[in-house]
């Protein structure tokens, strides 16, 4: 091991360590790359911490919203071919979604509008626990409604969008929609797409169904110790919301699984190389890439804060000293609500992925922060 990765290896295992005894999280798989090359893989503390099953480097996660990463790389190698076209209404491939603005019109959502999510959507859990969407029955792709797929969209579609489509940016069901679309483009099932376009290209070991049992149990904050869930739980989330995670959805093998936003599982390594194929490499045009990469948002990203906009992959740092951090500006990172968080940075030439069992720690809590931060001090 060279120094570069030696000093890696120092600042991140202190992060893993320290969220492992403070438990904060139970179980994680962190990788780290750099120039092409991974200098960092480390499984620790449990994927099962009631049957005592340690973390191993293979061990499966469900992905949550690592999946829009898969989603996101399958429209961009449908933009490539020439079948999908970013400022094409999105009805030019949905004849039926035409969602309502708040002003009572039917405006244009554009395929550039679902991948920044920018078209006016939103999430249940973004909304008051009895909030419009929940009424609807609209499923968020991780909770244990089996609603199908078009009956899901149908449902979406009928309800007011939040915001005039291009105004201002909301984390949403968009990805849903694309993921949609791209099945009535390829004529196939969503596993079928991202199969054929982005993991049987790539060699992943990732898809849409599983074994609950093949996977790392899932647990959710709580004090003194991570709650274990196994069945749809409701979490409280911030303003009265809540959170329906349903950790069996997995193991379902019907169209209603396959959420282009939230379905997928697979192992850690499978997600680095996705993200390291997106970074450099023959996998996309350079022309394509700078287009994934740029900025899309005209203002500040609400779950990120000042600094942070969005490009087509994920959260876009544009001012790091605004955003109060050392990760050079042009960094794109998102992760998962079942514990994740990735990132990657053109600029240093660097690819993260944390994967851990543990809502929300994981995602957005400090072990987030800290091993992002680790992942680019190393240098």
């Amino acid at each position: 091991m060279n120094e570069v990765a030696q000093i890696a290896a120092l600042g991140l295992d202190q992060v893993i360590d320290s969220a492992i005894h403070d438990r904060r999280i139970v179980g994680t798989v962190t990788m780290l790359a750099a120039g092409g090359r991974v200098i960092f893989t480390r499984a620790a503390g449990l994927a099962d911490r009631e049957n005592g099953v340690p973390m191993k480097s293979g061990t499966r996660f469900r992905y949550a919203s690592v999946t829009k990463l898969f989603t996101s790389a399958a429209a961009l190698k449908l933009i490539e071919a020439g079948r999908l076209d970013p400022a094409a209404p999105v009805t030019d491939y949905l004849t039926d979604f035409r969602p309502m603005a708040p002003d009572g019109s039917r405006p244009t959502i554009t395929i550039n509008h679902l991948m920044s999510h920018m078209a006016g959507l939103d999430y249940d859990f973004q909304q008051p626990e009895d909030g419009p969407y929940f009424r609807a029955g609209i499923s968020n792709g991780l909770d244990a409604n089996r609603i199908e797929l078009t009956g899901n969209m149908a449902r979406l579609a009928a309800q007011p969008l939040m915001f005039n489509p291009g105004s201002a940016w909301r984390y949403s069901k968009a990805t849903d929609v694309l993921g949609v679309v791209m099945v009535a483009i390829c004529g196939q099932t969503l596993p079928e797409v991202i199969a054929s376009l982005v993991t049987g290209l790539l060699g992943l070991d990732a898809a849409f169904h599983d074994q609950p049992a093949r996977l790392a149990a899932t647990y959710h904050d709580s004090d003194p110790a991570p709650v274990r869930f196994d069945v749809e739980t409701a979490i409280p989330m911030a303003g009265g919301s809540v959170l329906r995670l349903d950790p069996s959805r997995i193991g379902r093998r019907d169209d209603a699984s396959a959420s282009g936003g939230g379905g997928m599982a697979g192992d850690t390594d499978s997600v680095l190389r996705l993200i390291e194929a997106l970074r450099s490499g023959p996998y996309l045009p350079d022309g394509l890439r700078a287009e994934a990469l740029r900025l899309r948002t005209p203002e500040a990203m609400p779950t990120r804060g000042p600094g942070w906009g969005f490009c087509w992959l994920g959260s876009l740092l544009s001012d790091p000293a605004a955003a109060g951090t050392v990760l050079p500006a042009g960094t794109v990172a998102w992760g998962g609500v079942y514990g994740h968080s990735w990132l990657m940075s053109p600029a240093t030439g660097r690819s993260m992925v944390a994967l851990t069992n543990t809502t929300f720690e994981g995602m957005n809590g400090r072990f987030a922060a800290e091993i992002a931060e680790a992942s680019v001090t190393a240098v």
